[in-house]
């Protein structure tokens, strides 16, 4: 029983990993950069992404504005920051689990900071909030693609996926976690603040972003942890594989 325990304490001493983990999300950073500067440069493939942002501005209801409003603070940079750091501090202090919460919050992070990376490259206007029938909030600025919003919840359903997984908890966590990932992707787009676009990069950019931590951490994740010795005081500490 308390092997049982221990090894669930440290169940995110390995995570899945790609098999070429440098080079696939380089490729893949590199594909989805050439679709957001294509995006960016291509007047009529912009117009054609703003007419769905026109269309929903025209179909506004009270219930579903309160809703993308609601949505636009709790994924909001701040709320993400403090998400986070409350997922880790759980399993930190109250699960013992120093492994799992260090695990959790690079995955987590790096996943969301890496979206912030393809909005300096890209450097996308955000839609012209004057152009839509009932604009919302508008957020001018060159940081639309892709949504950091979108990218945060994406961010955050593939690190508790990974904490839940092989446990009766993964496929409530993986449904659930995208159906909340899809409503922050449709709420950005109703608010008329980023472009279909951008929302579906941030699938993209969240998930290439995991699968760079990943293999980083699963190659130096437990090598690090021992030059920490006050983790062990928390819980259990694997020795890094010889």
């Amino acid at each position: 029983m308390a092997s049982g325990i221990a090894s669930e304490r440290t169940r995110l001493a390995r995570l899945p990993q790609l098999r070429h983990w440098i080079a696939l999300p380089l490729v893949f950073a590199v594909l989805i950069v050439a679709a957001g500067l294509t995006m960016r440069s291509v007047p009529a493939l912009t117009a054609a992404d703003f007419s769905v942002d026109a269309a929903l501005s025209r179909d506004h209801t009270p219930p579903l504005t309160v809703i993308a409003l609601l949505v636009d603070v709790v994924f909001s940079p701040a709320a993400g920051v403090v998400m986070i750091a409350a997922i880790c501090l759980f399993l930190l202090l109250v699960r013992r689990s120093p492994v799992n919460a260090i695990a959790t919050g690079l995955v987590a992070a790096g996943s969301w900071v890496s979206s912030e990376v393809f909005k300096l490259v890209v450097a996308r206007h955000r839609p012209d909030s004057t152009a839509l029938f009932d604009p919302l909030t508008p957020e001018p600025g060159t940081d639309s693609f892709p949504s950091g919003h979108t990218a945060l919840a994406v961010a955050l359903v593939i690190a508790l996926f990974l904490l839940a997984r092989g446990t009766r908890w993964q496929w409530p966590v993986l449904v659930l976690g995208a159906a909340v990932a899809v409503t922050v992707a449709l709420s950005r787009i109703y608010l008329g603040v980023h472009y279909p676009t951008d929302v579906a990069a941030s699938f993209l950019t969240s998930l290439t972003g995991a699968s760079f931590i990943s293999g980083l951490w699963n190659k130096y994740g437990l090598a690090v942890l021992a030059r920490l010795p006050f983790l062990a005081r928390l819980g259990p500490v694997p020795a890094p594989a010889s």
